[in-house]
């Protein structure tokens, strides 16, 4: 790729040319070409997620699933939906345990990556392909799980200066992306309990994420199911710049080669949950990752995998603790829970 053909050139020629853009249009673009050209998950990528660290995660997904479908009735037609799946890891795990308890549900994958849908279709054969959640068959209960989805979706962010609340836009600083306060005056776009915030204060939301949960919850609401939304972010909305890059398994500089590394920011839960239910969905609650994982069984899994081979005992207890242990994934990686009307309580919750 030629310097004319990047990104980063491009949004040179659009922010000389119009001015400084949104944050949202920068992250949103910035991730569209780097999710479009690449695999980035595991080793040799630039993250690594939970699935990937052991086939324990997704067990206990498929778990929770087999159990709510049971005790649901065990509908005859059901579906398994995925946006964002990665590699196809958590879905191949979850639904291979799932089947032991009779789940076999159609698989559904929103992905618009050419080379992750290929990786998926290997590891998850027969699955279902679709652009966006409006696409997937509404003429069954669904069981959702969105693992690191919601964090990836482009944000907005004000922020509060001397004069009042801006958006904080993307400018230059020669050849640099920086960013600045915009000029149009945003005090009404901002929740009561901000405004009187100190000058420098800044406050995310996600309009994207609201409407994938909106989505959801009608969802729910309609076609009867069950959903898990796991990722990592505050159980209540915080103040302050939460975005950042992930290049090679590393802190990378966001503003520095977009399209380059993987731009995210922590997910306010408390606004998803209140989203879905909105549209008439049950919240079944706000779990840490290490709590959720524990309470379903995931450390008794782990010694019947160290029994079976003790040559990979020190692994699964690596794995394990990184997955549930306070100062790794275990408190800053949540699931939210969600059900609709009538379906049961769900465990871990």
């Amino acid at each position: 790729m030629t310097d004319g053909d990047t990104l980063a050139s491009r949004f040179r020629r659009l922010i000389a040319l119009h001015g400084p853009i949104s944050v949202s249009l920068y992250m949103g673009e910035a991730n569209a070409r780097y999710y479009a050209s690449r695999d980035p998950f595991g080793v040799a990528g630039d993250f690594i997620t939970a699935p990937e660290i052991s086939q324990m995660f997704g067990e206990m997904i498929g778990i929770w699933l087999a159990d709510m479908w049971s005790r649901a009735g065990r509908p005859d037609r059901v579906l398994y939906i995925e946006p964002g799946p990665g590699r196809g890891t958590l879905a191949r795990d979850a639904l291979r345990v799932a089947a032991r308890f009779g789940l076999r549900p159609e698989v559904h994958f929103i992905e618009t990556s050419p080379p992750l849908r290929a990786i998926q279709a290997e590891a998850v054969p027969g699955a279902h392909f679709h652009d966006d959640v409006s696409q997937v068959p509404s003429d069954a209960p669904m069981l959702l799980v969105a693992n690191e989805f919601l964090d990836a979706l482009p944000i907005r962010q004000m922020v509060k200066t001397p004069r009042g609340w801006r958006e904080r836009l993307v400018a230059l600083d020669g050849a640099r992306f920086i960013p600045v306060a915009g000029t149009v005056p945003m005090d009404a776009a901002i929740r009561s309990e901000w405004r009187e915030a100190a000058a420098g204060t800044i406050v995310e939301s996600c309009p994207a994420a609201a409407a994938v949960m909106t989505e959801i919850g009608a969802r729910l609401t309609t076609q009867g199911g069950a959903a898990l939304i796991i990722d990592y972010g505050h159980a209540q909305g915080q103040t302050g710049s939460s975005l950042q890059a992930l290049r090679g398994h590393a802190r990378a500089d966001p503003f520095t080669d977009p399209g380059e590394a993987d731009l995210t920011t922590l997910v306010d839960f408390a606004t998803a949950a209140q989203v879905a239910a909105a549209q008439g969905a049950r919240v079944l609650g706000v779990a840490g990752q290490g709590a959720w994982l524990c309470a379903m069984g995931i450390e008794a899994r782990a010694a019947a995998l160290a029994k079976a081979a003790p040559d990979h005992a020190e692994a699964v207890a690596a794995a394990l603790h990184r997955l549930t242990a306070p100062d790794q994934m275990g408190d800053l990686f949540k699931f939210l829970g969600l059900a609709a009307p009538g379906w049961p309580e769900g465990a871990g919750f």
